[in-house]
């Protein structure tokens, strides 16, 4: 076999040079077609983009926070428990809650007003009840336990006096402590006495039917809001309204500003009117194939995809002013449009393919995440960053040609051809002393580099992890950035966050102050209550003790309570209490019948499954405690429980959120981090023979990284469900610059083999396009930052922050890393 083609006799330089040769064909082909048939070029793409252009209307809406949910396996686990139990006293997806402030809900006119309003509500069949649950017809019930209608509910506390309606409500909290789920967080049991309480009010709507569902609800908000007192309606479908809301207004403010921006920043870099036209029609035909993709495929559109046109915009002019300017350098120069177009292809295109995989490296590395929103998200943006690539790669660059030949032929001239950064301008000035810098001062410049990147990498061991519901809804109150917009353009008030603040904050301990321990097992064997009695002994710092034992609520309490209002039940309680401690020891299965057939049999069916084969048991736990501590030590006790136990619960479920959140972003940046450096040194190897410039690019995003991880805790941004892809996401973009530089610098390094000069020519004219385009892509996050929802504008306030510090490692850092390149491997 000839030598010549025997790939195992092939040493690695030949393999380098071979590649070499074989993507300059490539490279040149693409060219040539550029050149040669820029009308077919740009026809193959308006067919394509007509394909894309169908899937568009596929597009689904799903604005909620149920995805993220449903990621993690703690939330199925407090799923099942609520089957397993359920509440009558848990809002479910099919309920509505209704909210009532008074001086005192359980005085005789409050209780009188929410049986008026629950009477409405069941009068009027459009809204479909099925069920109302509240204090009222509770109140009512151990008045007249034949009072089994809201009518008949009305004239029993009418006809009552005031000590007998608070007797009796004392009763009812006696007989049902579940209940006090439905009250607010300052009630007062002994009196009683509460400032709020909620109505839950289900409807027999269709599963799934969510038309309909926010129909009932906003009707049943239009019923309890026009009669007397203060009262707030709250439900799922309302809200879920209010997510899509949010997402068409965020939308319809940050595209029309993102257009004007972008207009003024491609004004000032074009200077010439119909290049500007031809990169707006870019960018337009990158978004379509993008959400044409979607549609196709069956992503839905959630909040997080708002970021994706903006993403793709500043990736997109990025590419569009970079391939314009290094074409006008040539024309500058006097070379022809194909003969420009040639040469600005030959160089770019490996540098657009060098930064669109590591775009896509860098969203992909989101696909690792455990929630799939995260993942959807980033497979989105790195598909786009594909299309952009092709479109402004190729597409661009036709239509450019196309378009200068027909201005020449109907002699219409160019109005501008400088380029930015370009010799004698002040811009070019000001990026060239970089250069300067690092010739004249190198040992300063290390000294700052680093002093500045310890500091940052000393605050970012600070920064946090959270998932919060709020950080979804409308700002309650509009910040600075949203008020100072004119009346006309600003958002609406949400009156949707307010009712659900009001409810967390007056509700508080319903979900935040209190764990569940699940437990398994045959609960009628013998000492299998004492068991789960001995686990809240002694319990963990974060629980709340009452004489060294967790308090809880669970069937032991029932079993109790139902004891001391049955004296025959607490006669056979004592007989089977081997331990003294009211709890039984034995003869467990006749209890449960006995307690499961009394008045108390619907409160033990709330910690008992029917086959009596598991049970809850809700501790409460300190407000002080945090997130992480709680957690840990319920899933502490349940690992030491003697029946098989998990631990669930909101604050379970949001902790394991919170985790999953951490987790992706670390491992999502690790995967964009190590495999951008991978393909740099392979890609950098494979065509210009120096794997080592891999390296020396990846030093301007890692100090970029130190510093805007360093910045997060300054400006109080935690990681959230989208600021955690905030690390790959900077990989990707921020790599873009560094390549541009490194690539051109190797350019004109080979060309005139002075390390200085090339770095001025460099910062001098790749400098001028990574410039515009830092401008248009941090301005264009930043406009994130007047969305109404305040996870977008985190996003947006630190992309726009990632794009700029790896902007300036770029311009700062690289000069002073090439320098060092040159002196070790030249």
């Amino acid at each position: 076999m000839d030598p010549a083609t025997d790939w195992t006799s092939t040493n690695p330089s030949e393999m380098a040079v071979t590649s070499v040769v074989d993507h300059e064909r490539v490279v040149d082909g693409i060219g040539r077609v550029i050149v040669d048939r820029p009308g077919r070029v740009v026809l193959a793409f308006l067919v394509v983009t007509a394909g894309f252009a169908f899937g568009i209307p596929g597009v689904g809406i799903d604005s909620g926070t149920q995805r993220f949910f449903e990621s993690v396996p703690e939330h199925h686990t407090q799923a099942f428990v609520d089957n397993q139990f359920g509440s009558t006293f848990e809002a479910g997806e099919d309920s509505t809650q209704v909210v009532l402030t008074s001086e005192n809900v359980f005085s005789k006119p409050s209780l009188l007003r929410l049986l008026e309003l629950q009477a409405e509500l069941e009068a009027d069949p459009s809204l479909r009840v099925r069920a109302v649950t509240g204090i009222a017809s509770g109140t009512a019930s151990v008045l007249d336990p034949f009072a089994t209608t809201t009518a008949a509910q009305r004239r029993t506390i009418e006809t009552a006096t005031p000590a007998e309606v608070r007797d009796a409500a004392r009763t009812l909290l006696d007989r049902r402590p579940g209940i006090t789920q439905l009250l607010s967080e300052d009630l007062n049991p002994n009196q009683p006495r509460a400032s709020a309480t909620m109505v839950l009010v289900s409807h027999a709507v269709p599963e799934g039917d969510d038309s309909t569902l926010e129909a009932v609800q906003q009707r049943v908000q239009v019923t309890a809001e026009t009669g007397d007192g203060d009262v707030r309606v709250f439900g799922s479908a309302i809200q879920q309204a209010g997510f899509d809301r949010a997402i068409f207004e965020s939308l319809s403010l940050i595209v029309p500003v993102v257009i004007v921006l972008i207009l003024a920043f491609l004004t000032v870099a074009y200077r010439d009117p119909i290049d500007l036209v031809l990169a707006l029609i870019s960018l337009l035909m990158a978004i379509v194939w993008t959400f044409g993709f979607m549609g196709l495929v069956g992503i839905p559109f959630n909040l997080m995809m708002i970021a994706v046109p903006v993403l793709l915009l500043g990736v997109g002019i990025d590419f569009g002013i970079h391939a314009v300017n290094r074409y006008r350098e040539e024309r500058v120069d006097g070379r022809s449009v194909d003969e420009s177009m040639a040469t600005a292809t030959r160089g770019l295109l490996v540098a657009f393919f060098i930064v669109a995989v590591t775009n896509v490296i860098g969203f992909s590395a989101n696909v690792t995440s455990a929630l799939a929103p995260v993942r959807e998200f980033g497979l989105v943006v790195a598909i786009g960053m594909v299309f952009t690539l092709a479109v402004f790669g190729v597409f661009l660059p036709a239509l450019k040609v196309r378009t200068d030949h027909w201005r020449a032929a109907h002699g219409i001239g160019q109005f501008s051809m400088t380029p930015l950064g370009g010799e004698g301008s002040r811009l070019g000035t000001a990026l060239r002393s970089s250069a300067v810098m690092a010739k004249r001062h190198p040992v300063v410049l290390v000294a700052i580099i680093l002093l500045v990147t310890a500091g940052a990498a000393h605050s970012a061991t600070n920064v946090q992890s959270k998932f919060e519901t709020d950080d979804f809804l409308p700002y309650a109150e509009h910040p600075p950035q949203i008020d100072v917009l004119p009346d006309e353009i600003a958002p609406s008030e949400f009156e949707i966050t307010a009712t659900s603040n009001y409810i967390t904050d007056t509700f508080e301990t319903t979900n935040t102050e209190q764990v569940t321990l699940y437990l398994e097992g045959p609960l009628q064997r013998n000492h299998a209550l004492e068991a789960i009695y001995r686990t809240g002994t002694d319990p963990p710092d974060s629980f709340v003790r009452e004489d060294g034992r967790a308090v809880s609520e669970g069937i032991i309490d029932v079993i109790r309570s139902h004891a001391e209002n049955d004296e025959g039940f607490a006669a056979r309680l004592q007989r089977n209490d081997l331990t003294e401690n009211d709890v039984p020891d034995r003869n467990l299965e006749p209890i449960y019948d006995e307690l499961l057939a009394s008045e108390s049999g619907e409160q033990a069916r709330e910690y008992l499954t029917e086959d009596r084969q598991a049970t809850k048991v809700v501790y409460q736990v300190k407000a002080s405690a945090s997130q992480k501590e709680v957690t840990e030590d319920a899933r502490e006790l349940a690992a030491n429980a003697r029946h098989d136990a998990v631990a669930t619960g909101d604050i379970v479920v949001f902790r394991a959120l919170t985790e999953a959140l951490m987790e992706s972003a670390v491992s999502s940046f690790l995967v964009a981090f190590g495999l951008s450096a991978v393909f740099l040194i392979v890609i950098f190897w494979l065509l210009e023979d120096r794997p080592s410039l891999g390296v020396v690019t990846m030093v301007p995003i890692t100090v970029a990284i130190v510093l805007l991880v360093g910045t997060m805790p300054v400006l109080g941004i935690a990681f959230n469900a989208l600021t955690a892809t905030i690390l790959s996401i900077s990989i990707g973009l921020g790599i873009d610059y560094s390549v541009h530089v490194v690539h051109r610098f190797v350019d004109e390094y080979d060309e005139c083999g002075d390390v200085q000069e090339a770095l001025l020519v460099t910062l001098g004219g790749t400098g001028g396009g990574i410039t515009a385009s830092v401008l248009t892509t941090s301005g264009s996050t930043l406009c994130m930052t007047i969305a109404v929802n305040p996870i977008l504008g985190e996003f947006g306030l630190l992309t726009g922050i990632s794009t700029f510090l790896s902007y300036i490692t770029a311009i700062a850092v690289l000069p002073l890393t090439l320098r060092g390149w040159v002196w070790l491997f030249e």
